[in-house]
């Protein structure tokens, strides 16, 4: 994905550099499941580990990535609790608090949007959810495919989807863990929701992502 340069986003990629500049990254490494290099902290994003540092944000290549995911890194580290929350609940994107906003574009751009691109096509939807390195959730669930997939190293998602039939259409539910929120914020989280839709379409032989 090329990155697109406004001047918006630079301004708010050079804001985000600035305050990451102050941060310690050895004493919030562990807590976010990152590593401290010689050049900065190593995080990786649905498998693909990228560094931050004041100097910027790079993949293994050198390149910048797209502008939503150096917001949800950025916010990442600069939202990193004290403590790691505890709890187990996984809840929808709507049970969140503050995710008013929010929950439609979610819902549309998200689930809406991968039950659209895979209905009828389970087959295809499971070799992507492979590609991208998912795995089966450690519980009984009745759902014509069900997956995890660890978006950050504290942010893992849940994937659930039911095929079309001949009474129902295709359905997708994206769930997070209730502990989410005091790692990320709505906004991030939905960033998140609609980068799994864009990946899950490019791995299953797609184009054109709807995010930049």
């Amino acid at each position: 994905m090329l990155t697109i340069k406004s001047p918006v986003f630079e301004k708010t990629y050079q804001e985000y550099l600035s305050r990451i500049s102050v941060v310690d990254f050895k004493t919030i490494a562990e807590k976010l499941g990152g590593r401290v290099d010689a050049n900065g902290i190593v995080i990786p994003f649905f498998g693909k580990s990228y560094r931050i540092s004041s100097q910027g944000i790079m993949d293994f290549h050198g390149n910048r990535p797209i502008h939503a995911i150096n917001v949800v890194l950025s916010k990442y580290i600069l939202l990193c609790p004290q403590e790691n929350p505890g709890g187990s609940d996984w809840v929808s994107y709507r049970d969140f608090k503050d995710a008013a906003p929010f929950a439609g574009a979610f819902a549309n751009q998200t689930e809406k949007a991968i039950a659209g691109n895979f209905s009828g096509n389970l087959d295809k939807l499971v070799k992507a959810c492979e590609q991208m390195g998912s795995r089966p959730p450690n519980m009984d669930l009745s759902y014509d495919l069900a997956r995890v997939f660890d978006a950050l190293p504290r942010i893992p998602v849940l994937f659930l989807f039911n095929d079309a039939d001949d009474e129902f259409p295709a359905q997708c539910s994206i769930l997070f863990k209730k502990f989410a929120e005091k790692y990320l914020d709505m906004e991030c989280l939905a960033i998140v929701g609609w980068l799994l839709s864009d990946y899950l379409k490019q791995a299953g032989g797609g184009s054109n992502p709807t995010l930049m």
